[in-house]
């Protein structure tokens, strides 16, 4: 598949928290951590679980920075 999206992070999933509708899944980037909201239904089709790699891919109008 291709995609116009040119940020994409390549990671292995280390964890899927289900809800009723939504999950919360937590991919290994490198080394850091990286939490996406999807629906169940995606995790169904996506075929995700524990160990299985995926790529996030991020498409959005702003990203912020922030320091302290």
């Amino acid at each position: 598949m291709k995609l116009s999206a040119r940020n994409q992070l390549k990671g292995t999933v280390t964890a899927i928290k289900e809800g009723a509708v939504e999950a919360q899944v937590t991919l290994d980037v490198g080394g850091q951590k990286l939490t996406a909201v999807v629906t169940m239904d995606a995790v169904a089709d996506l075929g995700l679980s524990v160990g299985k790699d995926a790529v996030a891919v991020i498409k959005a109008d702003h990203v912020m920075i922030a320091v302290e």
